[in-house]
């Protein structure tokens, strides 16, 4: 009898414990209940770091990494979206990177995955601005979050692993801690340095003269110019930065 008691308590606690850790999950999914405010001042102050990210050398060479890494994200998750395998990427030094996808060599999956490159860092940037602006930085954050841990298993080197576990541990912090106007302030501040990131990748692909450049493999395999595939890249770049100026000047009032 006591040993049939003991085990309906120990029953019960974890039921209370699961429901418990259930309840901690779901505040820190779900959007933000009430308007999350932010006032000229923090405004003036997420734009100020923002800039300060992008202009600073050293600042921008940690920032760039994590441009770089939703550049090659985004030809992963595309050429995922488009039927291809994903089979894992690298970050470099030099900080660009290298994901691969495996499927037809040719085709549009192919066209497709290799155009999501350069135009990823500015959707996703415009992204994160306009679903904060809205109280969904929560939500936001558990999906980047899912996103960086599945994608952890395709890392292919030691500095992709270094680089993927400070960001994960970072979006991770963030997301447990649910403060939501600390979370809307970054995820803003992200925003804007992405899209930023995307102009100046742009900017250094138009400068580039190899076959390699995505651009150029585009052009192989579409007979489209590669300065077409430029154009593209600009126009993504020019969008999204008239919907953050749009989102930011809503927020200053």
């Amino acid at each position: 009898m006591l040993w049939a008691f003991g085990a309906v308590r120990s029953a019960i606690t974890r039921t209370l414990a699961s429901v418990d850790l259930w309840d901690e999950l779901t505040q820190r999914v779900l959007p933000s209940t009430a308007a999350v405010a932010l006032d000229v001042r923090s405004l003036y102050i997420v734009l100020g770091i923002a800039l300060a990210v992008v202009v600073i050398r050293p600042a921008w060479n940690v920032a760039r990494l994590g441009v770089t890494l939703v550049h090659e994200l985004g030809h992963a998750l595309v050429g995922i979206a488009v039927g291809r395998q994903f089979t894992g990427f690298v970050l470099r030094a030099d900080m660009s990177g290298h994901a691969v996808t495996r499927g037809p060599s040719r085709g549009f999956g192919r066209a497709a995955s290799t155009w999501a490159g350069y135009p990823a860092p500015a959707i996703i940037g415009t992204l994160l601005v306009w679903a904060a602006a809205r109280g969904w930085a929560a939500p936001v954050l558990t999906a980047v979050l899912l996103i960086l841990v599945v994608s952890l298993i395709r890392v292919r080197s030691l500095l992709t692993a270094v680089v993927m576990i400070a960001v994960i541990a970072g979006t991770g912090a963030l997301w447990w801690w649910r403060a939501d106007a600390l979370q809307q302030q970054v995820l803003i501040g992200a925003g804007l340095v992405l899209v930023v990131g995307a102009w100046r990748h742009v900017g250094a692909v138009l400068r580039d003269r190899s076959g390699s450049s995505d651009p150029a493999v585009l052009a192989s395999l579409t007979r489209v110019p590669k300065a077409i595939w430029n154009f593209t890249f600009l126009l993504v770049c020019a969008a999204a930065t008239w919907v953050c100026a749009l989102e930011v000047l809503a927020l200053r009032g």
